[in-house]
């Protein structure tokens, strides 16, 4: 029981951390966790979150949203879901992951804000990318990735760094925290923080060329009670900080930006 019980703990911090966190946009996908079922077997979490989040990276306007949870793996080394994507572990070693995947950026709407208008729609578009994780043990997870094909002309690439620590101070409570940093391409930067010729005529922009770099960092911590063994109900919160030349565009009308997770779940 206790094996299983530091099993679930452990996907509910990738869950929590980093998959739930991703539907605050910047952070979409920028980490695999892996450990939805012991080695060997197939395992899953479901449930669902309410969120409320910035309306897109920048933004000082608060957007809410009912979502649900749903991720998979299976022995032979995939896995689907909301905060993994689609792709394949070839990693046997319980302490180590590495693979490839397909995900998805959602792009962004222009009626998200005022602040948006003129400046058009990024359409949503698939993603190809890698992964390398370390799990010294259950507490720890030191993740990486990188995504390519996001943007106005899909040639967006970001590599997201992070680590994430969990402790079980009972039987049934569980807290965590997590902090990572996100780099980008030029062609990221320009199509989610840029501002060209034509927008800035559309718009009341100035022109704006970001070049290449970190484009922020954040900060996660969670708190989860086990409703019983395969159940439980976690509020998370998590705070990004704009770097570089993201924090200088023009459609950035805050630097720093928070988010907030309930989120109830099941794991099978």
């Amino acid at each position: 029981m206790r094996n299983h019980t530091l099993k679930f703990v452990s996907i509910m911090a990738g869950i929590m951390l980093y998959g739930l966190h991703s539907h605050t946009y910047a952070q979409m996908f920028n980490a695999v966790q892996l450990h939805a079922a012991p080695p060997g077997r197939d395992g899953g979490l479901a449930g669902i979150a309410a969120l409320t989040m910035p309306q897109y990276q920048g933004a000082k306007e608060t957007r809410k949203l009912i979502v649900p949870v749903l991720d998979y793996q299976w022995a032979n080394g995939w896995f689907a879901g909301a905060s993994n994507g689609i792709g394949y572990n070839f990693s046997k070693n319980a302490s180590l992951d590495f693979g490839a995947r397909l995900t998805a950026d959602i792009g962004r709407k222009e009626s998200r804000s005022t602040a948006l208008r003129g400046m058009g729609e990024i359409k949503e578009k698939a993603e190809l990318g890698a992964f390398f994780n370390v799990n010294p043990n259950h507490n720890i997870s030191l993740t990486s990735s990188a995504r390519y094909g996001s943007g106005g002309d899909s040639k967006g690439f970001v590599v997201d760094l992070g680590i994430s620590l969990v402790e079980m101070p009972n039987a049934k409570l569980r807290v965590g925290a997590g902090a990572g940093v996100s780099l980008a391409n030029q062609n990221y930067m320009q199509s989610f923080f840029g501002v060209t010729k034509l927008q800035a005529q559309r718009s009341q922009h100035a022109e704006f060329k970001p070049k290449a770099g970190l484009r922020d960092t954040h900060i996660t911590a969670f708190i989860s009670y086990m409703v019983n063994p395969r159940s439980a109900l976690t509020l998370l919160v998590s705070s990004d900080r704009l770097t570089g030349d993201a924090k200088l565009s023009p459609i950035s009308k805050t630097i720093r930006s928070n988010s907030g997770v309930l989120a109830l779940s099941y794991h099978f």
